[in-house]
């Protein structure tokens, strides 16, 4: 069997395709035959070497986690009814990027119909992640929302979620091409993040008042300069850090203007909740009302040209591997 494994940490050069050993369905889990898995920024700032606190992995190890395909096997105590059925599965960090690989059922989504396995890979981390954010912070009817990585894989979902929740969206990327797909998901405004000036532009497009939800997928720079467009008494989640860490935000001057702070911690839900989550991401993707942005698919023996496109930042929406 087939796996693309991180063999120390590095570039993606260090990511390779390695032979595993088939694997058997325990006592409460099944064995799933995967057709896609989930590739997401943080996986390959792991593989670097980056989050090593946070994230219990040692090379050598299977990259790669969500995975969506059709169960081809049960354990004892298992229904075998789930012989045949298309799922999607998450179940810690690692060990996703393989033909097949061992899920316990309580780990287990249904894809339902109308919903491809593409598109729910697409949505297993993003989908949860983007759902859990819009209901933790609490966007309403009328709010006006900041979205920083407005066209990657989540906050492509953000923009349409807070669209459906009657937000007016403000959606900051880089360059022309991002931001006619953001605008074309519904963003009230665009702005672009190539120009320094970008923070004026963005209160600009709030209308000269600040957000009352500012979403910052990014961290770094951007997402403290992100931090001041916020209004007093609003929301700022700091929960994204693709620029090598987390936004720093004076915690004292958001007690001050009253303002709620979030960050990943608010994003590691339970097992039950975060199947929960997945749920909802799915119905509201199979009812035509959320549509995952899947940039580039790769091959599993691609997983390093994956890795590198994932870094080069060129790409919009989602990549994934197909097996």
């Amino acid at each position: 069997m087939r796996v693309a494994q991180v063999t120390k940490f590095g570039g993606p050069e260090v990511l390779v395709t390695a032979e595993a050993q088939e694997p058997v369905a325990g006592p409460g889990e099944v064995v799933i035959d995967v057709a896609y898995v989930d590739t997401i920024f943080v996986e390959t700032q792991v593989r670097g070497g980056w989050g090593r606190e946070i994230f219990a992995v040692e090379p050598p190890y299977v990259t790669g986690n969500g995975v969506s395909g059709t169960v081809h096997e049960v354990g004892t105590g298992v229904d075998s009814g789930w012989v045949g059925r298309r799922v999607a599965s998450a179940d810690g960090f690692a060990g996703g990027s393989a033909e097949r690989v061992p899920r316990a059922v309580e780990t287990l989504t249904p894809v339902p119909d109308g919903l491809g396995l593409r598109d729910a890979a697409a949505l297993m981390t993003d989908g949860v992640t983007a759902v859990g954010l819009i209901g933790s912070t609490g966007v309403a009817d009328g709010e006006q929302v900041l979205i920083l990585g407005a066209s990657g894989g989540m906050g492509t979902l953000l923009v349409q979620l807070a669209k459906a929740r009657g937000a007016r969206v403000v959606a900051v990327a880089r360059g022309e091409r991002k931001l006619a797909l953001v605008r074309e998901l519904g963003a009230d405004a665009t702005v672009d993040a190539t120009y320094d000036d970008w923070p004026q532009q963005a209160r600009e497009a709030l209308g000269g008042r600040g957000a009352e939800v500012v979403l910052d997928g990014v961290g770094g720079e951007l997402g403290a300069r992100a931090f001041a467009l916020t209004a007093d008494g609003g929301r700022f989640s700091a929960h994204g850090a693709p620029t090598g860490d987390f936004a720093a935000v004076d915690t004292a001057e958001a007690q001050r203007r009253g303002i709620t702070l979030f960050g990943i911690g608010e994003l590691q839900f339970p097992p039950e909740q975060r199947v929960k989550l997945r749920d909802e991401a799915y119905a509201e993707a199979a009812a035509g009302r959320l549509r995952p942005v899947v940039g580039e698919t790769f091959a599993l023996d691609e997983a390093a040209a994956a890795h590198a496109a994932i870094e080069g930042r060129g790409l919009v929406g989602k990549v994934l591997l197909k097996v």
